[in-house]
């Protein structure tokens, strides 16, 4: 199974992109994140056309995630509130969430909140947003020992917009542009990251928390050194120079990292016209 991950930076303007791309690129599921375009402007044919169905949660002109696979996935769900309730119905008026299963693999495709600025208040809704995707993930069934470790992933049930209550699965895959660098060797130069939005103590600190909850880093099993970026700003010839930042992670639970065959980032997209600030980060199971 291939699975990637997307910030395309609106759908619409980067379609045909995305379209070569997967032609190139024939992944079970693209996972893409800020598509930018309500759903009944989502181009869902052209990717009918290249044998994927989309599974979409959009937002005119801002946020929106979707789901592109060549396969029907099941237990599909949108936001955070089918699980979490009524207290998260205001987190889901942005569109940041989408799930669905694959055979016996849960996918969730995130769109972290950016938090605009330390201490401002888009910064306090990206912590509370995080808080939620921990709470979320736990009933996911996202429980257990992180790699390399021994437990079971715990039991959980997801509850999808239908009503219906369905067994999650245990093996899950989490992904999407986080909007945080968890590590120093994850900016170009990290000097003073402390006051930087993406690389704050508290933001690293509510993603590992996520993670603590039994989640891996894909990309880190192949490749530890520092240097290797998803995002570049479109200034300052940043890419060019490669002054860019790991912020599109995928992490996996035990049994799915011990089947991970690769994980790469695959940074050519970035080198088209008018290209997307963010390229693709896939893993192979």
């Amino acid at each position: 199974m291939k699975v990637a991950t997307w910030n395309v930076n609106s759908i619409r303007t980067r379609l045909h992109h995305v379209v070569n791309w997967l032609q190139a690129n024939p992944v079970d599921v693209l996972c893409l994140q800020e598509t930018k375009v309500m759903d009944d402007g989502f181009p869902q044919q052209r990717f009918a056309d290249l044998g994927y169905r989309a599974y979409i949660s959009g937002q005119k002109s801002y946020n929106g995630v979707a789901l592109l696979s060549r396969q029907p996935l099941s237990e599909v769900s949108t936001g955070f509130a089918p699980l979490l309730g009524e207290g998260a119905i205001d987190l889901d008026e942005q569109k940041r969430v989408i799930t669905g299963v694959l055979d016996d693999v849960r996918i969730l495709n995130l769109y972290v909140p950016n938090g605009s600025s330390v201490g401002s208040e888009k910064y306090a809704y990206k912590l509370r947003w995080l808080e939620a995707l921990r709470d979320y993930v736990q009933m996911l069934g996202g429980r257990g020992q992180k790699a390399g470790g021994q437990g079971e992933a715990g039991e959980a049930k997801l509850k999808t917009q239908n009503s219906t209550s369905l067994p999650a699965p245990q093996s899950l895959l989490i992904c999407g542009d986080f909007n945080i660098a968890l590590e120093d060797i994850d900016i170009h130069d990290p000097t003073g990251r402390e006051k930087m939005v993406m690389a704050t103590d508290l933001e690293r600190q509510a993603l590992q928390s996520v993670l603590d909850i039994g989640l891996a880093d894909a990309f880190r099993k192949f490749t530890p050194d520092g240097g290797n970026f998803s995002w570049w700003d479109y200034r300052a010839a940043a890419f060019r120079r490669n002054l860019g930042w790991r912020i599109d992670h995928i992490y996996l639970t035990p049994d799915l990292y011990t089947r991970l065959i690769a994980c790469a980032i695959n940074p050519e997209p970035r080198k088209l016209e008018q290209p997307s600030d963010h390229v693709p980060v896939w893993v192979e199971l």
